[in-house]
């Protein structure tokens, strides 16, 4: 029997072996590190039995495949640690995810922090106890009646669920411990470390994501070979909590959430509504000197318009309920695509005026599952950057160019350095997500990929990312914790102008089809805040701050004075406030410091006699004295150029 190994050596044995004694032979080390295996290209036990000529990669938890089959067998000691403390719990699912694992539980009442607690110890008890993951399969009827018995009705639906589709049912057992599982998993449990796990948090969810299901108590959980790479993750996730915009967005008073109002529809209060404005008129100026076009579309429309683009076929889900009015069904737009189209289609176009470049700044409203929602990064209400370039073929090179330098020129005044580029596909195989028109996404595609090859982009690829109609390129940048996320994007798209038959008149007199670039630079507004508010802490750069300058007059009588000054400093278009609350002057500073106000100006006698101001930054502390007319130029010339 020969095995091939991932550098091309080969071992030969004259027996079938386990891919565990395999390893061995390959290096203790590896083996003591070894978390799974890939056997022919799949995924498997180190415990799986090779009894002919086989491919074998040993995964360790640096491996992706390594990292879930590790946190995956830390997920099952935690549903055997809750069982074992409330026997009466129901067991449903508990996946490995990007960042540790999780388990939903059917239980009667919330887990506490204490509960929590009590579940660490216990997990620690099974993994001292160091039990071994044993994996079996069993008949349809004998899986539905092992776990009748054990009164766990979710396996019992899931059991059935994969026997529909002619999948085998295993299970892995660990001590009095049995749950229906695929795998892979870890050989025993002592392979997780007892000081090296943490139980991070807990909340509801729906049985299958479904806000009309049954609600069940989640509790999420995060597992690393070495005590210290947990150390860093706990605090890296310090770091993520002080970081949090919600929690920044609440003390700075930009936005705030009622649940009167409802989940997920963030609501910006003054201060939080003169930065989106700052964002606004930002891109928007920026936009006008490329040659967009704005427009104002409603944020209703009728199914039939979303019929026409497909999003009723492939986006239904993420829609609110439609709405019957005057025998008319309209539905919130999740998107304005579709709007854009028909402005469109409203006037004849000739090759001439393409290409028209349409943008807006556009309420959509999407229904996100209330586990995933968060702040203003991720609501059910928010605002895009949309815009919609209705180009010919020819023209398709030069105008996704022009959005890239675009999407370029804002990071650099946003000070955004650390990203990727991304070429998002569609999965083939998904014909349930995306347009099925094979000839259509294999031209968009390649279209795509030759664009961003002939203007010398260096990207990767995704497969299964594109929007349902086509092919995009995603901006994907990295905050200062947690994962990546997409701020801006651009989408190729021949499907959807041909849905709606829109045309131009070409050169040669004949009507064709234009291409359509979806892009958003800022994406949406709503997120693209959340990001600038965690990369900042809320010591955002003058130029964002909703508040540029503060006066603290030192006592009453200085208040006069500190008008006059804020006058000039509010004539050029500094935000200034003045505080003349009658409070001493170092509590007035402690409070700006709070508010993080990029400059305070003090005025008190010294300053009324001398004409000047004195001025304390954030950055330098106490400035001292300067004339109002200097510190106008200097303030001037710091928000002009952006300074960072």
């Amino acid at each position: 029997m020969k095995i091939t190994l991932k550098d091309g050596s080969i071992l030969e044995y004259s027996e079938a072996k386990t891919a565990a004694d395999i390893t061995k032979d390959i290096s203790m080390g590896l083996y003591r590190n070894a978390c799974c295996c890939k056997i022919n290209g799949e995924v498997k036990d180190l415990r799986t039995l090779i009894t002919d000529d086989a491919s074998l990669e040993v995964l360790t938890f640096d491996d992706e495949d390594g990292k879930r089959t590790f946190n995956h067998t830390a997920s099952h000691i935690m549903a055997q640690a809750v069982k074992r403390l409330y026997p009466d719990a129901k067991l449903t699912i508990g996946p490995a995810i990007e960042n540790g694992f999780y388990y939903d539980f059917d239980v009667e009442n919330s887990f506490s922090p204490e509960d929590l607690e009590k579940i660490e110890g216990e997990m620690k008890k099974i993994i001292k106890e160091n039990l071994e993951l044993e994996r079996f399969e069993l008949p349809v009827d004998e899986a539905i009646a092992l776990m009748r018995e054990k009164n766990e009705p979710y396996k019992i639906e899931l059991i059935q669920e994969h026997a529909d589709k002619g999948e085998a049912i295993s299970f892995y057992k660990q001590g009095e411990f049995t749950e229906l599982c695929a795998g892979p998993h870890l050989d025993k449990t002592g392979h997780i470390k007892h000081n090296a796990f943490k139980l991070i948090s807990n909340n509801a969810a729906y049985w299958r994501g479904d806000s009309k299901g049954k609600a069940l108590q989640r509790i999420y959980g995060i597992a690393f070979p070495k005590k210290e790479e947990l150390d860093e993750y706990l605090q890296k996730l310090e770091e993520a909590k002080m970081r949090d915009h919600r929690k920044i967005g609440h003390d700075l008073q930009l936005f705030m959430t009622d649940e009167l109002v409802g989940r997920g529809m963030p609501m910006f209060l003054p201060k939080g509504y003169t930065l989106w404005r700052i964002l606004e008129n930002y891109i928007r100026d920026k936009e006008i000197a490329s040659g967009y076009q704005h427009v104002l579309t409603p944020c209703v429309g009728t199914v039939d318009l979303y019929k026409i683009s497909g999003h009723w076929d492939h986006y239904q889900k993420n829609m609110f309920p439609a709405m019957e009015v005057e025998e008319e069904t309209y539905v919130l737009r999740p998107m304005n695509c579709p709007h854009h189209m028909r402005i469109y289609a409203n006037q004849p176009h000739s090759y001439r005026n393409l290409p028209i470049r349409i943008g807006e700044i556009a309420h959509d409203f999407r229904f996100e599952a209330s586990g995933t929602l968060k702040g203003i990064e991720r609501g059910r209400h928010f605002c895009q950057n949309d815009a919609h370039l209705f180009v010919t073929p020819e023209q398709i090179k030069d105008e996704f160019a022009k959005v890239v330098e675009l999407i370029f020129e804002t990071y650099k005044d946003f000070g955004i350095e650390d990203y990727r580029l991304v070429l998002s596909l569609r999965d083939p195989e998904d014909k349930e997500k995306y347009h099925d028109d094979d000839e259509m996404w294999n031209t968009a595609e390649d279209a795509l990929r030759d664009v961003l090859d002939s203007i010398g982009l260096d990207y990767t690829e995704e497969i299964g990312e594109a929007a349902f109609y086509g092919p995009k390129l995603d901006v994907n940048v990295k905050p200062a914790v947690g994962a990546e996320i997409t701020l801006s994007t651009c989408q190729l798209d021949f499907c959807l102008p041909a849905k709606f038959n829109l045309t131009y008149i070409d050169k040669d007199n004949t009507p064709r089809t234009p291409v359509v670039l979806h892009r958003a630079i800022l994406g949406s507004l709503d997120r693209f805040m959340a990001y600038l508010i965690e990369e900042t802490m809320g010591v955002f750069p003058t130029w964002l701050a909703p508040v540029q300058v503060k006066f603290l007059p030192i006592a009453d009588r200085h208040q006069d004075y500190a008008r006059e000054m804020m006058q000039k400093l509010e004539a050029i278009g500094v935000r200034c406030e003045l505080d003349d609350r009658s409070e001493k002057i170092g509590f007035k500073i402690r409070a700006a410091q709070m508010e993080k106000i990029p400059y305070m100006i003090l005025v008190g006698d010294k300053d009324i006699e001398a004409n000047t101001i004195s001025v304390r930054s954030r950055k330098n502390g106490d400035e001292g004295a300067t004339s109002i007319d200097e510190f106008v130029a200097r303030i001037k010339e710091e928000i002009d150029s952006k300074a960072r």
